[in-house]
Formats: C-alpha cells, structure tokens, sequence
C-alpha cells in the first residue's frame, strides 16, 4: 500500500514538473532543466511531509509559477526568445524541404519507367536549383538505386535564418547582456558594502 501512495505521489510530482516544463520553453536550455530539478527536489521533499498531492497543491497555479520563472530570468519585459518558435521554424523547412525532394525525386522516377517500366541504365537528374543538388539514378529492371540529392547549404541557412527570426534570438543576447550587467553591479555593491 506505500509502495502505491509513493507511486502516486510520484506520479502527482511528475506530472507537475512536466506542465512546468512546458510552460518554460522559453527559457534557455540550461536554466529549464535547472528549475526542472529544482521543482523536483523540492516537490520530493515536501510530499514526504504531505504527500503528492498536497505538495503539488501548494506550489499554487503552475502559470503564475511559471510567469514568475520567465520574468526571473528575462526581467520585467516581455520581450524574450521563443524557442518553440525557433523550433517550429526548423520543423517547418524540414517538413517542406522532404516533401520537395520526394515528390520531385518520385516525379523523375515516374517519368523513366513510364517509357520503360523494365528499364536499366543510368540517368541524372539535375535536382532542384539551389536547394537539392544533383543526383544520379541508377536503374535494373526498373528499380533503382541513386547517389546525390542532398541539400544544398542554402537550405540550412534558410533553417537557422528562419529559426533565429521565428524565435526571436537576438532578444537571447540582450538578456544576458542584461544578465551580466546586473550581476557586475551587484559584486560592485558587494565590494563597496564590505568597504564601509
């Protein structure tokens, strides 16, 4: 029966820390994970006191939470990077870009063995211009295999430049500087208070 209550409780936690999770996308990588743990461990040691449930309960509303994590690491404003924008971006071109290269890459096999359902040679095919590079067929009796056909560097740009746009990135670099600043201030302080 503890075996179960523990599970429960677990579960309770667990459930918790990943709703959190996903309300802080925003945040950069390191930090989501560090406030990840830091929910858990605490979670952990107050359901030994009152149980899953209760612990989960008294964290209040996870978005009030969670907006108090983001403005801790961006500050007041709510101009910060959107990493499931980023992320969406990068999804996007990549969903676009193997569509493209399988319907135009079944399109020219359609074309060969529409003549010659049977056929055996060597073909090229000159890909896409500017996103897929060229690619040679190779068929025996009309199945083939091929060589080529990648991406061109064009494509990653056209990712990376879509993500760093889509997720607002630059706003990344003023955080930090941010950041720096503050903590620069806040060891100044520190050397002048020990001072007096």
């Amino acid at each position: 029966m503890a075996t179960s209550r523990r599970t429960l409780d677990r579960l309770h936690i667990e459930r918790a820390v990943w709703t959190m999770d996903a309300r802080l996308q925003d945040l950069p990588r390191r930090s989501r994970i560090a406030r990840r743990r830091e929910l858990r461990d605490n979670l952990r040691a107050a359901a030994e006191d009152v149980g899953g449930r209760q612990a989960v309960r008294q964290l209040g509303d996870l978005r009030v939470l969670a907006a108090g994590y983001l403005t801790a690491e961006y500050g007041e404003l709510s101009r910060r990077p959107s990493w499931a924008a980023a992320a969406l971006a990068l999804l996007l071109v990549d969903a676009v870009m193997t569509v493209l290269e399988h319907v135009a890459r079944t399109a020219f096999d359609a074309g060969i063995t529409a003549t010659a359902p049977r056929i055996s040679g060597t073909f090229h095919w000159t890909g896409v211009p500017y996103l897929i590079s060229d690619e040679t067929f190779t068929y025996l009796n009309g199945t083939y295999t091929s060589v080529g056909g990648a991406w061109t560097p064009l494509v990653y740009v056209l990712m990376f430049a879509g993500a760093f746009v889509g997720g607002r990135m630059w706003r990344l670099i003023s955080a930090r500087l941010r950041q720096r600043r503050q903590t620069r201030l806040a060891v100044t302080e520190e050397k002048s208070g020990s001072r007096a």
